[in-house]
């Protein structure tokens, strides 16, 4: 907002250099003076002027240019609301934080039920009602160890469920930079062999046919070489699954063009009673996991793909999903697909030295009896050893 009164003193036959004028702006980002009109008339004749003789050519420039402004250009707008939503919210002490209730799975739904029929007006900054910026488990952009998001941006990741409409992207099997040393990796996981019409040159057979028939040429023909092993791939969409995104993306392209037999599907946070193939469409083409339980042999390599980050209620609870009330826990799901596939592991994009101070995750850990493994290069290599045994 400066550069105009900085070219306006330029215009004026002032020797101001674009240093000095940096030092300005640095001390204005320093807060060396406040939002007054007299105070930043000292601190810019201070930094821009070093000769005695151009005050009075400063001052008289200086008074052209705020003619009629009482403060400082760009103090006068309006203060966005979710600044003013931000300063309204409870900021806790570690201490404070360590107090709040948790309600567990029971009472928390029973409480839901009864704010619901009783409450007629917004709240915000409250322990009890629904709304935002409190200590209440009920609304969104608050604090509380477990509660139900309507709305609003996860801030703290510790909702039990959420009340939104939420839009996951499908990844991207295009991604290329990065993927040569996943791919790399991934080639542990290899089983070859010839299937399919004859359509490769057999140069050995050709040579050996060949000779055979005293030099008049034979020419023999072998099915293309592939990589024969089946994967099945679960990837964890949305949510804490954001901040993973790219590396995903990588794992996604590279397992794409290594395995000839890959069937991959999404889920969201942890496995339940369907999955689906295309984010857009997550909510009208859903794929029931008993059709996909049916539909695979057990000949396929099981690879989850998440950070097990959620709350423990999602893995062990009936109606313990985030989104909706599914009638199993998701943890006689994941028992189910890894008695289909007992080839299994789960990858993990948090790092590992974590996993120990996330409930989830240890009891996922148990739940995979110990084969979830970081996703890096080397966590990767020791997944794929473990497959292919």
């Amino acid at each position: 907002m400066l550069i105009d009164f900085f070219l306006h003193l330029k215009a004026s036959k002032l020797p101001v250099s674009t240093k000095e004028f940096l030092v300005l702006l640095e001390a204005l980002q320093q807060h060396v003076v406040e939002h007054s009109l007299d105070d930043f008339y000292v601190l810019s004749r201070a930094t821009l002027i070093k000769d005695e003789t151009q005050f009075d050519k400063f001052d008289r420039a200086f008074g052209e240019y705020f003619k009629g402004v009482e403060a400082l250009p760009g103090m006068d707008v309006l203060i966005p609301e979710d600044w003013l939503r931000d300063a309204m919210k409870k900021h806790l002490t570690d201490v404070e934080r360590a107090k709040l209730e948790k309600y567990g799975w029971d009472k928390l739904m029973e409480t839901l039920k009864e704010r619901l029929a009783e409450q007629t007006e917004r709240h915000a900054g409250g322990n009890k009602w629904i709304g935002t910026g409190g200590t209440s488990p009920f609304g969104h952009g608050g604090t509380h160890p477990e509660g139900i998001r309507f709305g609003g941006k996860s801030e703290h990741r510790s909702a039990v469920k959420v009340w939104a409409k939420r839009e996951f992207r499908n990844l991207d099997d295009d991604v290329e930079l990065g993927t040569r040393n996943i791919k790399i990796a991934l080639r542990r996981l290899r089983h070859f062999a010839r299937q399919g019409a004859a359509e490769e040159l057999d140069l050995d057979g050709t040579i050996a046919g060949t000779a055979r028939n005293a030099g008049w040429l034979d020419l023999r023909m072998r099915p293309e070489r592939h990589n024969a092993v089946k994967v099945l791939l679960f990837l964890d969409v949305g949510g804490s699954m954001d901040d993973h995104i790219r590396v995903c993306e990588e794992l996604f392209s590279a397992c794409r063009s290594e395995f000839k037999h890959l069937e991959y599907y999404y889920f969201h946070n942890f496995v339940y009673e369907w999955a689906w193939q295309d984010n857009t469409r997550r909510h009208t083409e859903r794929i029931l996991m008993l059709d996909l339980l049916h539909k695979y042999g057990n000949d396929y390599k099981l690879i989850f793909v998440g950070d097990a980050t959620m709350s423990p209620y999602e893995i062990a609870q009936p109606g313990g999903s985030i989104e909706y009330n599914n009638r199993e826990a998701g943890a006689v799901w994941l028992r189910r697909l890894t008695e289909s596939w007992p080839h299994a592991i789960w990858l993990n994009p948090e790092p590992e030295h974590f996993w120990q101070y996330r409930q989830s995750i240890s009891m996922v850990h148990e739940l995979m009896g110990g084969r979830m493994f970081p996703l890096t290069l080397d966590g990767l290599e020791r997944g794929m050893r473990l497959l292919s045994k």
